[in-house]
């Protein structure tokens, strides 16, 4: 599989009406980005069926689901939509697989418990059911933060897929998962060189995730504390998890990750709207930074 060093993370790539999502993913892919990451949570598509629609309108660009919920179909129906993907577009479909987080779990009408062994039935289940699929070849990562959900992932998939991480965290994951497998962290850009206006940005978007405990206790992880979640979050935490400057600047963030032992980054480009035009500028900028 082909992914590039540089692929493309984004919400509405899982939420806008699809003609529009057929187009910004073909320009992704002319722009020479190498995957194309897209999501599941409330108000979403439904993820395969997503990551179908994206490899149908493009011809070469890597499709990820990043992430999957194992709460949302058990894992036979995972099982048999990832041997569907993976057949049909042979070389360019990646699974990701995630425990999600409590409060998205409960409104699912699920207990959020012992997630790391949750994690492995579901892989269970999973790999008990290939035999009574059709078989494609396609890697399946997991979502990872914390050291047991890296090692499993290093054990029982090809790798990790991370998120609102900054590289300090991307090195400690390579460390644990070791030389051979995948690690393809996330990283939030934004094309902006006014200090306070591209913070502003950093913070709209870090509120969902600021009252998340599993990012939180991850972040505390890597040093930073409960004065940096408040208030929207400090300006270190802000430049920490958001890349914001000019393009080349952004571009280093990138290259940081990949120093650190990223195998591949996917960047989400921020803008005030959420809209896809917006970010579709950024990505176009960003590509002769980035060596595209």
């Amino acid at each position: 599989m082909h992914t590039g060093h540089v692929g493309v993370w984004h919400p509405l790539l899982s939420r806008a009406p699809v003609q529009q999502v057929r187009r910004a993913a073909a320009e992704i892919e002319e722009l020479g980005y190498g995957a194309l990451w897209a999501h599941e949570a409330p108000g979403t598509k439904e993820p395969f069926v997503n990551a179908a629609l994206l490899l149908a309108a493009t011809e070469r660009v890597a499709v990820g689901i990043g992430i999957a919920s194992i709460w949302g179909r058990d894992a036979t129906a995972t099982a048999a939509g990832w041997a569907t993907l993976a057949e049909a577009f042979p070389g360019r479909f990646l699974l990701g697989l995630g425990v999600s987080h409590s409060p998205l779990v409960s409104g699912r009408g699920h207990t959020y418990a012992k997630p790391l062994a949750a994690m492995r039935a579901y892989l269970d289940g999973i790999d008990a059911a290939k035999p009574e699929v059709p078989q494609g070849d396609a890697p399946r990562l997991l979502a990872a933060l914390k050291p047991k959900m890296l090692e499993l992932s290093r054990d029982r998939a090809e790798g990790a897929h991370t998120y609102f991480v900054p590289p300090e965290h991307t090195a400690l994951a390579r460390q644990i998962l070791g030389p051979d497998r995948l690690l393809v962290p996330e990283q939030a850009v934004v094309i902006e060189t006014d200090p306070a206006r591209a913070r502003e940005i950093a913070r709209t978007y870090m509120s969902y995730y600021l009252v998340l405990p599993n990012y939180l206790n991850n972040l505390r992880d890597l040093g930073f504390t409960d004065d940096d979640f408040a208030d929207g979050g400090s300006d270190r935490l802000a430049d920490a998890i958001v890349a914001w400057g000019d393009a080349e600047t952004v571009a280093r963030r990138v290259r940081d990750h990949l120093a650190a032992g990223a195998d591949h980054v996917a960047i989400q480009p921020l803008s005030p709207l959420s809209d896809l035009d917006d970010a579709l500028i950024q990505l176009k900028a960003l590509a002769p930074a980035l060596g595209l």
